[in-house]
């Protein structure tokens, strides 16, 4: 997504929270603490606007702390508009448009494209932005799928959410919605400079912990 730097320390510039809601600080050291013991999560991906960067528009799936997923994404591929189905397992990429098989690409393409399994690493993913979120403040409490969560907004720099969001250029605002009731984070949202205008990664995560299984396509 390294987590040898502490919250209180990523999170100095932290900013009074509104009358009624939490220390950001707080907030985040618990929702970093809670993210690094998730074993498996659905997650969304959506990118407003258009990034060159980022190659992948849309992506819907399952995935584990090991780093293997799977699910659906659309996404420019070689020049050309794919959108089917994706596998992630054992280092190994697959994919499957809506006609033909399962096609297996170069593991290295993975990075280039988008890397789910990023999502739930300690040191390149959730766990570590949360843990070095700069200049944080609580927000407002809103509701995110039904659960009742804390809206923290924060800085993040390019080395720490490059590994989540690939396409940062600088020092970037993020924003972090995060459960009242499990402390995990529930969705997260980056802005980044788009073609244009600005543009914004959108990634939720639900499901968490339940069980998910990810084998190569027969």
């Amino acid at each position: 997504m390294l987590l040898a730097v502490g919250l209180a320390a990523g999170c100095s510039s932290t900013e009074e929270a509104p009358g009624g809601l939490p220390d950001a600080a707080q907030v985040l050291r618990e929702a970093a603490e809670a993210s690094k013991t998730i074993s498996s999560a659905h997650f969304t991906l959506k990118v407003n606007g258009s990034v060159s960067a980022i190659p992948v528009q849309e992506a819907d799936g399952d995935l584990t702390r090991e780093g293997s997923a799977k699910g659906t994404v659309k996404l420019t591929l070689m020049g050309n508009l794919f959108d089917g189905e994706f596998v992630l397992v054992d280092d190994g990429l697959y994919i499957k448009g809506p006609t033909g098989g399962w096609q297996q690409l170069p593991a290295a393409l993975t990075s280039s494209l988008y890397d789910p399994s990023a999502i739930l690493d300690p040191a390149r993913g959730v766990p570590h932005v949360l843990a070095n979120l700069k200049d944080a403040r609580t927000e407002a409490r809103e509701d995110v799928g039904g659960e009742s969560a804390f809206k923290v907004t924060g800085t993040a720099t390019q080395q720490d959410v490059s590994g989540l969001v690939p396409g940062v250029t600088g020092d970037t605002r993020l924003t972090v919605w995060v459960s009242e009731e499990t402390k995990r984070p529930v969705k997260a949202s980056v802005e980044l400079a788009g073609e244009g205008e600005p543009a914004t990664v959108d990634l939720t995560l639900s499901d968490v912990d339940v069980p998910v299984t990810v084998t190569p396509p027969a």
